[in-house]
């Protein structure tokens, strides 16, 4: 296994668990099952385990298997505080006290503010007093580092990331969505402030595997490497050293030691230029069944009225790469969840975005396709529903 540092130069595996996705019997996690793939994984060299409050019945799990194998001590815990649930400075000891319960330590290693998408929702906890509350939990040693983890748009990544001195941050990326949600852009901004990133969705949740055209897999299978869809998407990852740990919701033996073998084998310089050309080729096969050819270069942004042009175009396409549920899923949460809507039905049409766009795409017309398909009666009333909810202000803390 290998290591990468985080801010005060402890070894973090390159590899993390992702224990959202533990087997489940029925309603529950097959707890024997779980501790059998988990300890492989610690026996190689894995030190980091993801989990959150919301992840039904994982921490519990997480911290039965960590107790009865007396392996606490030689961990690194990450579970998340539900901010979406937050409305006050007592609500936030009653979550985090509940997941040390849960976890069965006095500590968690590494603590995130749970899906962040817009500035608006740090702006919340802050009202309620978050900034004194981390201050007391990290002297009191009950967090050893504070983060957070985010699906918004790259411009209200960069305003959160540069709001406060975080310990690490965690963001969705992989060779598919290099320049969605935070993006290479919020890669480099992170790694250059010292900021460890922890990757989720590596694979997108396994569709960098399983959903794969038959274009793309050609494309693997001439290129000579002896690699799987999932070493591909992974070792382009590690290929980057901005890169910390790469979470992966691992739930067979097999898949354990596939990626315990990838994560003590690859790392920076690990791509070849032919290997990315591969790569290219992948994306250009999986994009065939877009609707737009937008590569979000983003030099249509920004829109006088906020509409997030690219995020917009990326969600439609997922519509039909992926399907209607995940497009849409995704649009409302990274366009529909920011503070000023960013919705195409902003759109003036005053033309300024199309002066600039090198594919010459006809963006005002297709700002109108998009919502149409995007944002059915249904899914507005949901998406303001969700607004509404996640977006409002907390109470301010007494002092």
């Amino acid at each position: 296994m290998q290591y990468r540092k985080d801010r005060n130069g402890h070894d973090l595996s390159v590899l993390g668990y992702g224990c959202m996705r533990f087997t489940k019997r029925g309603t529950s996690i097959d707890l024997d099952k779980a501790e059998r793939e988990l300890m492989a994984a610690f026996r190689a060299g894995v030190n980091y385990f993801d989990t959150a409050y919301l992840y039904s019945g994982s921490e519990a799990a997480l911290g039965t298997i960590l107790e009865r194998n007396g392996i606490r001590d030689q961990v690194n815990i990450a579970t998340k505080l539900p901010q979406y649930l937050i409305g006050s400075r007592a609500a936030v000891d009653r979550y985090f006290d509940e997941e040390l319960a849960r976890l069965r330590t006095d500590h968690v290693d590494y603590y995130l503010m749970h899906h962040l998408t817009d500035v608006a929702m740090w702006e919340k906890l802050k009202n309620v007093g978050i900034l004194d509350w981390i201050r007391d939990k990290k002297q009191a040693g009950a967090i050893r580092s504070i983060g957070f983890s985010y699906h918004g748009n790259t411009e209200n990544f960069l305003k959160i990331l540069e709001d406060y001195d975080w310990d690490f941050c965690q963001i969705q990326y992989n060779y598919l969505d290099e320049t969605a949600q935070a993006g290479r852009a919020g890669l480099q901004a992170a790694a250059a402030r010292g900021i460890p990133v922890v990757i989720m969705e590596p694979l997108r949740g396994g569709k960098l595997v399983s959903m794969l055209p038959p274009g793309a897999l050609n494309a693997m299978k001439e290129s000579g490497r002896d690699w799987s869809p999932a070493e591909w998407g992974l070792r382009w990852l590690y290929d980057q050293p901005e890169v910390t740990v790469v979470l992966s919701g691992m739930n067979s033996l097999a898949m354990v030691e596939e990626n315990c073998r990838i994560a003590s084998e690859a790392g920076p310089g690990c791509l070849t230029e032919a290997d990315r050309q591969v790569l290219e080729r992948v994306k250009r096969a999986i994009r065939e069944k877009e609707k737009v050819g937008c590569t979000g270069c983003r030099y249509c942004m920004p829109c006088p009225k906020g509409v997030d042009i690219p995020g917009i175009f990326r969600c439609y396409n997922a519509m039909y790469i992926e399907s209607k549920a995940q497009g849409r899923f995704q649009f409302a949460q990274t366009v529909g969840l920011t503070r000023e809507p960013a919705f195409a039905d902003r759109c003036v049409r005053c033309g300024k975005c199309e002066q600039h766009c090198p594919q010459g795409l006809p963006i005002r017309d297709l700002l109108q396709e998009a919502d149409r398909a995007l944002r059915p009666l249904p899914y507005k009333v949901g998406v303001a529903a969700a607004r509404a909810f996640m977006l409002r202000k907390g109470r301010p803390a007494r002092k």
